[in-house]
């Protein structure tokens, strides 16, 4: 098709997606459900047809996530990336090894060979980076406790993917095992060279603009944003590695550079239209007639798949010592199918290893599974907050025998930065103060400024009562994330009519739903907004 042509049905889509997504919106729902919805009608099998530059819209469309891994590399430079801690990753390394046997295991009664199995099982391992951490950064979730995880895991699953593709070929029995070692050794000396490529560029280019202002000079930042990220995704593939791993590792390396953040929000809008472009051609992989004729078996599949997605990933934090509230929450977010899946199927079917209806039902149930995960992953704290209730029979935080100590006069919620300051004040008085926070090094700050440092979630009610919240006279809840702050709050109203209690809004438009509930909040925006009148007034009183 000529270029032309692949614009208007470009266009097409697009505006089928304005219009899908909007309407989703105004019924409460995720507009990717209705980009989906556009995909699913306009173009692929079982469509109507209008839109025919199928294979060329998803070449142009995996772009797009690889542009939200370049712009989330910049949130998360190498320094920052290692605050995950190793949890996240161990645990993205045991969910693909697990969910590829586990899902094998069940799939061999019903008359798959092993190989197939095994591809099966490749195949439905990897969760969604695109879905996952696009609604986790529209909710500002991505630094909750369930969020990291989730970052974790889909980093290491993307990592994953060449080894997977590399047992794709395996099972399909080309080449011996020799040619295999080699094959593998030479991706990993070509990843290496990218990656030491990619930082002699970085420095280069940041050397090179470290001189410019860049209100002079806009159009340099951009065309650097464009050729790091695009450009690292382009080599990342010629190598052999995933294109978004490789953009991803791009973005870490300017993400410590003095331009981050203005590369974030000039690649920002070209990220939003290829993102928008990579769901509405997901929707078009899927044939919806297909889907109708075998839906019992679609259904099946998915909430199967989805169950046990979740389950493997909550139990494998829980092991790895996390609370149940927060395993919930992150097996719930990474309970779809990828859309690495696509990718993986194409392989195996090159290969011989995955049959047409076998890919078939693997591109249905992981259509399926993006819908799903519209509507889950905006759950999964109030899921996790469920799950704990349930557990707290089972669930015992690690923490300090906090019942045998006399209970604190101030209780401190997250010993961040913001509660560190906030509790500045209560050093070296006659009150006893205990902190709660999820974070180790936290608490051990905490117990150096001589508190009662405990880690623990809030969240959970046994773990308030544990810290005697009941005969607190003053709580400062100082969590970043409202939907955590607003739980703590209406656990301790509950327990404690009575005591003052402060709270900490990070944006201003949830200060009202905390302040209905007669607390003291102070929110970041109101603060930050102070402070710098207050600069300003020192440099009008510094020119009078």
């Amino acid at each position: 098709m000529d270029m032309w042509g692949i614009l208007a049905d470009v266009v097409v889509l697009l505006a089928s997606c304005l219009l899908a997504g909007s309407i989703a919106s105004r019924i409460g729902q995720s507009p990717l459900v209705g980009y989906l919805l556009a995909g699913m009608l306009l173009g692929g099998p079982g469509s109507i047809g209008l839109v025919r530059s199928q294979s060329e819209i998803e070449a142009i469309a995996e772009l797009g996530v690889a542009l939200l891994l370049f712009s989330l590399g910049l949130e998360f430079s190498i320094a920052r990336l290692r605050e995950l801690g190793s949890r996240p990753l161990v645990a993205g390394v045991i969910q693909v090894t697990l969910t590829v046997a586990i899902a094998a295991a069940l799939a061999l009664p019903f008359g798959l060979s092993i190989k197939s199995a095994l591809a099966l099982g490749a195949m439905v391992s990897l969760s969604s980076t695109a879905v996952v951490l696009r609604i986790l950064m529209e909710r500002s979730e991505l630094e909750a406790p369930h969020g990291r995880n989730s970052l974790g895991v889909l980093l290491t699953q993307d990592m994953a993917v060449v080894p997977l593709a590399i047992l794709m070929t395996l099972l399909g029995g080309n080449g011996t095992s020799t040619e295999i070692a080699l094959d593998v050794a030479k991706l990993v000396l070509m990843a290496a060279l990218l990656s030491a490529a990619l930082y002699l560029l970085t420095r280069v280019a940041v050397l090179a603009l470290g001189s410019l202002t860049l209100h002079s000079n806009r159009e340099l930042a951009v065309l650097l944003a464009a050729a790091m990220g695009l450009g690292s995704a382009w080599a990342a593939h010629k190598v052999g590695v995933s294109p978004a791993l490789g953009a991803f590792a791009a973005g870490m390396l300017l993400g410590s550079s003095s331009f981050a953040t203005q590369i974030r929000a000039d690649v920002s809008p070209l990220r939003i239209l290829l993102l928008t472009l990579f769901f509405g051609a997901a929707g078009m992989v899927a044939d919806p007639i297909w889907i109708l004729m075998n839906w019992y078996v679609v259904a099946s599949v998915a909430i199967v798949l989805t169950l046990g997605k979740l389950l493997i990933i909550a139990f494998i934090f829980r092991r790895l010592g996390q609370s149940w509230r927060v395993a919930a929450a992150s097996g719930l977010c990474l309970a779809q199918v990828g859309e690495f899946a696509f990718v993986l199927g194409s392989v195996g079917r090159d290969y011989g290893v995955v049959s047409e209806d076998l890919y078939a039902l693997v591109v249905s149930v992981t259509i399926v599974s993006f819908f799903l995960s519209a509507f889950l992953v905006p759950l999964a704290p109030r899921f996790g907050n469920w799950i704990a209730g349930l557990g707290r029979a089972a669930n015992r935080e690690p923490q300090a025998e906090a019942s045998r100590k006399a209970p604190c006069d101030a209780i401190v919620i997250g010993f961040g930065p913001a509660g560190q300051l906030a509790a500045l004040p209560l050093i070296d008085t006659k009150f006893r103060v205990g902190v709660l926070d999820l974070n180790q090094q936290g608490v051990q700050q905490a117990i150096s400024l001589g508190f009662d440092g405990q880690v623990g979630d809030a969240t959970q009610s046994e773990v308030l009562e544990h810290a005697h919240i009941q005969d607190a006279r003053l709580v400062v809840i100082a969590v970043p994330h409202h939907s955590a702050a607003l739980s703590i709050l209406q656990l301790i109203r509950a327990r404690n009519p009575n005591a003052e209690i402060i709270v900490r809004s990070r944006y201003e438009r949830h200060v009202p739903d905390l302040m209905s509930l007669g607390v003291q909040v102070v929110g970041d925006e109101h603060q930050v907004g102070l402070a710098m009148a207050g600069q300003i007034r020192n440099w009008l009183d510094h020119l009078n």
